[in-house]
């Protein structure tokens, strides 16, 4: 590490430390077991395993994990089932179509009947919508949108498989003008491991004013042409997270869950830290002690990570 380095961060963690005090919020996402703790914000796909648009580093696999339904019915019978079992809330996700679009007309009244019948928060990854469809979840019952945002041409038509970046602009501009909470997640070194376009794609966002920003890490999958790439180094992706920190210093920013789980990702949490984060999923033990060497107040959430704190979700540890 550079004193350039050592520099970018003091002042990312000043500006973090004057604009959200000193707490700290780890979280416990989708149904992730952490010793006896379980994570109570289950992932439901409304296309089962099946994506037409197959992005490189996915293939639909991310999918695989999720309760998957395909009709309108069963929807809505899982999220009582959830909500039964003590359920916080709901990830709605699935495949897209070749436009990066996902089923949600079909959705419509079952996301709303859900909702009525149980109460849940309900967040939606929402793929690549336009305006009305964002504002069909919001009435829905959506409260929450999480979108992919990348900077780069080649990434969003090679990686993505989309027409080009403006169809990510124009989805953009779609979920900010609905009303949605509006939660983007970049992916460090989506392009084959390697950063590109990810500052450009801050720029972009600092421009529509997000609920939270949440970074994750590239992980390459099993069976996908990025199976065994190495991902971006810790430092990398802390300068990204600095970054995004002073061009937005009252932004909640998040180090996600998608990211190594190794000795490179407990160096990274703990340089995450210093770099500006105000919450994290899936957390170390070594990042507590980093935590608390640096004199954060930790606490935990049993939600995805783009949930703000509520007494409500709060766990105990």
């Amino acid at each position: 590490m550079t004193s350039e380095d050592e520099r970018l961060f003091e002042e990312a963690f000043r500006t973090t430390r004057a604009n959200h005090g000193r707490e700290i919020t780890f979280y416990l996402p989708g149904m992730i077991r952490y010793g006896n703790q379980r994570g109570r914000y289950p992932a439901i796909s409304v296309t089962g395993n099946q994506c037409e648009l197959q992005c490189e580093h996915c293939k639909g696999r991310l999918l695989d994990p999720m309760i998957q339904v395909t009709e309108p019915d069963d929807l809505i019978q899982k999220a009582v089932y959830l909500h039964e079992r003590g359920a916080h809330g709901i990830l709605l996700s699935g495949g897209a179509d070749l436009y990066g679009r996902l089923p949600w007309a079909k959705y419509a009244d079952a996301i709303r009947n859900a909702a009525e019948a149980t109460g849940l928060f309900l967040s939606a990854h929402v793929g690549f919508p336009d305006l009305e469809t964002c504002r069909q979840l919001k009435k829905s019952g959506v409260r929450q949108a999480l979108l992919d945002v990348m900077g780069d041409e080649e990434t969003a038509s090679q990686v993505y498989h989309l027409k080009d970046l403006q169809t990510v602009k124009d989805s953009l501009e779609s979920v900010s003008q609905s009303g949605l909470q509006f939660a983007p997640h970049i992916v460090a070194g989506l392009n084959y491991g390697k950063m590109k376009g990810e500052d450009e794609a801050l720029r972009i966002l600092s421009r529509h004013h997000p609920s939270v920003l949440v970074i994750v890490v590239l992980t390459g999958l099993k069976e996908t042409p990025m199976a065994g790439i190495k991902p971006p180094a810790p430092l990398e992706v802390a300068r990204l997270i600095a970054q995004a920190r002073l061009l937005m210093p009252e932004l909640p920013i998040s180090l996600g869950c998608e990211r190594p789980r190794n000795k490179a990702g407990t160096d990274l949490e703990k340089l995450a830290l210093r770099a500006g984060i105000t919450r994290m999923a899936v957390w170390s033990e070594e990042v507590l002690k980093e935590a608390s060497r640096l004199r954060l107040r930790p606490r935990f959430q049993a939600t995805c990570c783009s949930l703000d704190f509520s007494d409500r979700f709060k766990m105990l540890r």
